[in-house]
Protein backbone atom coordinates (compact mmCIF):
# COMPACT_ATOMS: atom_id res chain seq x y z
CA UNK A 1 0.00 0.00 0.00
CA UNK A 2 1.37 3.24 -1.15
CA UNK A 3 1.71 6.39 1.55
CA UNK A 4 1.07 9.92 0.10
CA UNK A 5 2.42 12.82 2.36
CA UNK A 6 0.04 15.32 2.51
CA UNK A 7 1.56 18.89 1.89
CA UNK A 8 -1.69 21.83 2.46
CA UNK A 9 -0.63 25.05 1.62
CA UNK A 10 -2.20 28.35 2.70
CA UNK A 11 -1.11 31.87 2.63
CA UNK A 12 1.89 30.30 1.09
CA UNK A 13 2.86 28.05 4.41
CA UNK A 14 2.50 24.36 4.75
CA UNK A 15 -0.09 23.82 6.99
CA UNK A 16 -2.01 21.29 9.08
CA UNK A 17 -5.65 21.81 10.70
CA UNK A 18 -7.58 20.05 12.63
CA UNK A 19 -11.04 19.16 11.15
CA UNK A 20 -10.57 21.52 8.57
CA UNK A 21 -10.96 24.36 11.07
CA UNK A 22 -9.03 27.45 9.67
CA UNK A 23 -8.74 27.95 14.12
CA UNK A 24 -7.12 25.01 14.84
CA UNK A 25 -3.92 25.78 12.14
CA UNK A 26 -0.55 24.56 12.88
CA UNK A 27 1.83 26.03 10.42
CA UNK A 28 4.95 23.44 9.87
CA UNK A 29 7.48 25.35 7.22
CA UNK A 30 6.92 28.61 5.57
CA UNK A 31 8.30 26.16 2.61
CA UNK A 32 6.30 23.82 1.00
CA UNK A 33 8.47 23.14 -1.87
CA UNK A 34 11.24 22.32 0.54
CA UNK A 35 8.48 19.78 2.65
CA UNK A 36 7.65 18.68 -0.97
CA UNK A 37 10.87 17.56 -1.45
CA UNK A 38 11.63 16.44 1.63
CA UNK A 39 9.27 13.90 1.64
CA UNK A 40 10.02 12.42 -1.76
CA UNK A 41 13.71 12.64 -0.83
CA UNK A 42 12.09 10.46 2.37
CA UNK A 43 10.46 8.10 -0.07
CA UNK A 44 7.31 8.95 -0.93
CA UNK A 45 6.14 8.23 -4.32
CA UNK A 46 3.14 10.34 -4.70
CA UNK A 47 2.55 13.72 -2.83
CA UNK A 48 -1.05 14.78 -1.65
CA UNK A 49 -1.38 18.72 -2.73
CA UNK A 50 -4.28 20.88 -1.31
CA UNK A 51 -4.91 24.34 -2.03
CA UNK A 52 -6.78 25.52 0.92
CA UNK A 53 -6.93 28.93 -0.42
CA UNK A 54 -9.17 27.92 -3.52
CA UNK A 55 -10.84 25.26 -1.46
CA UNK A 56 -12.00 28.55 1.04
CA UNK A 57 -12.10 31.05 -1.82
CA UNK A 58 -10.23 33.36 -0.06
CA UNK A 59 -7.71 35.74 -2.12
CA UNK A 60 -4.97 34.46 -1.85
CA UNK A 61 -3.78 32.25 -4.56
CA UNK A 62 -0.62 29.35 -4.26
CA UNK A 63 -0.45 28.91 -8.05
CA UNK A 64 3.32 29.60 -7.91
CA UNK A 65 3.77 27.06 -4.93
CA UNK A 66 1.83 24.31 -6.43
CA UNK A 67 3.19 24.74 -9.96
CA UNK A 68 7.02 24.63 -8.71
CA UNK A 69 6.15 21.39 -6.92
CA UNK A 70 4.92 20.00 -9.67
CA UNK A 71 7.87 21.12 -11.69
CA UNK A 72 10.65 20.23 -9.06
CA UNK A 73 9.31 16.73 -7.81
CA UNK A 74 10.58 13.80 -9.86
CA UNK A 75 6.96 11.89 -8.01
CA UNK A 76 3.65 12.10 -9.24
CA UNK A 77 1.74 15.14 -7.82
CA UNK A 78 -1.93 14.72 -6.79
CA UNK A 79 -3.67 18.34 -6.58
CA UNK A 80 -7.02 19.32 -5.01
CA UNK A 81 -8.82 22.19 -3.67
CA UNK A 82 -11.14 24.85 -5.37
CA UNK A 83 -10.97 22.91 -8.68
CA UNK A 84 -14.32 23.26 -9.80
CA UNK A 85 -14.59 23.98 -13.83
CA UNK A 86 -13.05 22.69 -16.70
CA UNK A 87 -10.55 25.56 -16.48
CA UNK A 88 -9.08 25.12 -13.90
CA UNK A 89 -8.39 21.46 -14.36
CA UNK A 90 -6.87 22.66 -17.23
CA UNK A 91 -4.92 24.91 -15.36
CA UNK A 92 -3.85 22.13 -12.52
CA UNK A 93 -2.75 20.03 -15.42
CA UNK A 94 -1.30 22.66 -17.12
CA UNK A 95 0.84 23.47 -14.02
CA UNK A 96 2.07 19.85 -13.72
CA UNK A 97 0.02 17.83 -11.77
CA UNK A 98 -0.41 13.99 -12.75
CA UNK A 99 -3.95 13.78 -10.53
CA UNK A 100 -6.70 16.08 -10.20
CA UNK A 101 -9.01 16.00 -7.60
CA UNK A 102 -12.36 17.29 -7.50
CA UNK A 103 -14.46 17.67 -4.99
CA UNK A 104 -17.56 20.09 -4.49
CA UNK A 105 -17.70 19.94 -8.52
CA UNK A 106 -18.83 16.49 -7.92
CA UNK A 107 -21.94 16.95 -5.70
CA UNK A 108 -22.60 20.67 -7.33
CA UNK A 109 -22.13 19.86 -11.38
CA UNK A 110 -22.08 16.14 -11.80
CA UNK A 111 -21.36 16.87 -15.53
CA UNK A 112 -17.69 18.07 -15.10
CA UNK A 113 -16.82 14.39 -13.46
CA UNK A 114 -17.52 12.76 -16.63
CA UNK A 115 -16.54 15.57 -18.87
CA UNK A 116 -12.99 15.35 -16.91
CA UNK A 117 -12.75 11.78 -17.15
CA UNK A 118 -13.45 11.90 -21.19
CA UNK A 119 -10.87 14.66 -22.02
CA UNK A 120 -8.25 12.86 -19.34
CA UNK A 121 -8.87 9.72 -18.74
CA UNK A 122 -10.74 8.27 -15.35
CA UNK A 123 -6.82 6.84 -14.56
CA UNK A 124 -5.98 11.05 -13.69
CA UNK A 125 -8.91 12.07 -12.09
CA UNK A 126 -10.03 11.56 -8.55
CA UNK A 127 -13.16 12.40 -6.79
CA UNK A 128 -13.27 13.46 -2.80
CA UNK A 129 -15.27 12.14 -1.12
CA UNK A 130 -15.47 14.34 2.13
CA UNK A 131 -17.91 13.35 5.43
CA UNK A 132 -19.09 13.58 8.36
CA UNK A 133 -21.17 10.80 10.19
CA UNK A 134 -22.07 9.26 6.87
CA UNK A 135 -22.84 12.68 5.03
CA UNK A 136 -20.73 14.31 2.66
CA UNK A 137 -19.13 17.61 3.16
CA UNK A 138 -18.18 20.25 0.45
CA UNK A 139 -17.27 24.09 0.15
CA UNK A 140 -13.87 23.29 1.63
CA UNK A 141 -16.22 21.19 4.51
CA UNK A 142 -18.41 23.82 5.78
CA UNK A 143 -21.49 22.73 4.48
CA UNK A 144 -22.73 19.12 4.93
CA UNK A 145 -25.53 17.91 2.39
CA UNK A 146 -28.07 15.53 2.99
CA UNK A 147 -26.22 13.08 0.37
CA UNK A 148 -24.56 9.84 2.14
CA UNK A 149 -20.62 8.83 1.32
CA UNK A 150 -22.26 5.09 -0.41
CA UNK A 151 -24.93 6.96 -2.47
CA UNK A 152 -22.29 9.60 -4.00
CA UNK A 153 -19.66 6.75 -4.38
CA UNK A 154 -22.24 4.67 -6.52
CA UNK A 155 -23.28 7.69 -8.53
CA UNK A 156 -19.51 8.46 -9.45
CA UNK A 157 -18.86 4.70 -10.24
CA UNK A 158 -21.84 4.93 -12.64
CA UNK A 159 -20.76 8.04 -14.16
CA UNK A 160 -16.84 6.12 -14.53
CA UNK A 161 -15.07 6.94 -11.32
CA UNK A 162 -12.56 4.79 -10.90
CA UNK A 163 -10.55 6.60 -7.62
CA UNK A 164 -12.18 8.11 -4.51
CA UNK A 165 -10.16 9.86 -2.14
CA UNK A 166 -11.90 8.86 1.40
CA UNK A 167 -12.00 11.49 4.51
CA UNK A 168 -13.63 11.29 7.82
CA UNK A 169 -13.62 15.36 8.29
CA UNK A 170 -13.81 14.68 11.95
CA UNK A 171 -10.80 12.59 12.60
CA UNK A 172 -8.54 14.26 10.45
CA UNK A 173 -5.57 15.66 12.40
CA UNK A 174 -7.38 14.22 15.41
CA UNK A 175 -5.29 11.04 15.64
CA UNK A 176 -8.28 8.97 16.28
CA UNK A 177 -7.85 6.33 13.74
CA UNK A 178 -9.19 5.75 10.59
CA UNK A 179 -12.37 5.53 9.91
CA UNK A 180 -12.58 1.32 8.99
CA UNK A 181 -16.42 0.94 9.38
CA UNK A 182 -16.67 3.94 6.57
CA UNK A 183 -14.15 2.21 4.60
CA UNK A 184 -15.81 -1.04 4.78
CA UNK A 185 -18.90 0.63 2.95
CA UNK A 186 -17.44 2.41 0.44
CA UNK A 187 -15.01 -0.75 -0.88
CA UNK A 188 -18.32 -2.93 -1.34
CA UNK A 189 -18.44 -0.43 -4.55
CA UNK A 190 -15.66 -1.99 -6.36
CA UNK A 191 -13.90 1.73 -6.85
CA UNK A 192 -10.23 2.19 -6.11
CA UNK A 193 -9.85 3.93 -2.23
CA UNK A 194 -7.56 6.15 -1.54
CA UNK A 195 -8.06 6.29 2.87
CA UNK A 196 -7.38 9.74 4.67
CA UNK A 197 -8.09 11.20 7.76
CA UNK A 198 -6.74 9.94 11.45
CA UNK A 199 -3.67 8.01 10.60
CA UNK A 200 -1.70 8.35 13.70
CA UNK A 201 0.93 5.77 14.09
CA UNK A 202 2.38 2.89 11.61
CA UNK A 203 -0.63 0.49 12.98
CA UNK A 204 -3.15 2.30 11.39
CA UNK A 205 -1.32 2.35 8.03
CA UNK A 206 -0.94 -2.23 8.80
CA UNK A 207 -4.53 -1.78 9.62
CA UNK A 208 -5.28 -0.33 6.63
CA UNK A 209 -3.43 -2.54 4.44
CA UNK A 210 -5.47 -5.40 4.95
CA UNK A 211 -8.18 -3.63 2.89
CA UNK A 212 -5.85 -3.46 -0.33
CA UNK A 213 -8.01 -6.66 -1.61
CA UNK A 214 -11.13 -4.42 -1.24
CA UNK A 215 -9.31 -1.54 -3.13
CA UNK A 216 -7.71 0.58 -0.81
CA UNK A 217 -4.53 0.72 -2.38
CA UNK A 218 -3.24 4.13 -0.75
CA UNK A 219 -3.69 6.43 2.35
CA UNK A 220 -2.70 10.21 2.88
CA UNK A 221 -1.03 11.01 5.86
CA UNK A 222 -0.38 14.54 7.16
CA UNK A 223 -0.12 15.13 10.61
CA UNK A 224 1.27 12.36 12.00
CA UNK A 225 4.37 12.88 9.78
CA UNK A 226 4.70 16.81 10.69
CA UNK A 227 4.85 15.52 14.41
CA UNK A 228 6.98 12.81 13.58
CA UNK A 229 4.66 9.84 15.32
CA UNK A 230 6.65 8.02 13.03
CA UNK A 231 9.16 7.88 9.87
CA UNK A 232 8.11 7.66 6.47
CA UNK A 233 10.56 5.61 5.50
CA UNK A 234 10.29 2.72 8.13
CA UNK A 235 6.53 3.13 7.34
CA UNK A 236 7.13 2.29 3.61
CA UNK A 237 9.69 -0.27 4.42
CA UNK A 238 7.09 -2.52 6.60
CA UNK A 239 3.71 -1.45 4.63
CA UNK A 240 6.43 -3.04 1.42
CA UNK A 241 7.44 -6.59 3.88
CA UNK A 242 4.19 -8.78 3.63
CA UNK A 243 5.53 -11.03 6.08
CA UNK A 244 5.79 -8.04 8.07
CA UNK A 245 1.59 -8.01 7.67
Amino acid sequence: MMIIPAVDIRQGNSVRLKQGKLDAETIHSTDPVFIAKLMQAKGAKRIHIVDLDAALRTMNSNKEIIEKICKEASVPVEVGGGIRSMDKIKETFDMGASFVILGTAAVHNPDIVYKAIQEYGTNKIIIAIDAKDGKVAIGGWKDITSISTLELANKLKDAGVETILYTDISRDGMFTGPDYDGIKKLSKTGLKIIASGGVKSIEDLISLKKYEKDGVFAAVVGSALYRDDFKLEQAIKILSTPEEI
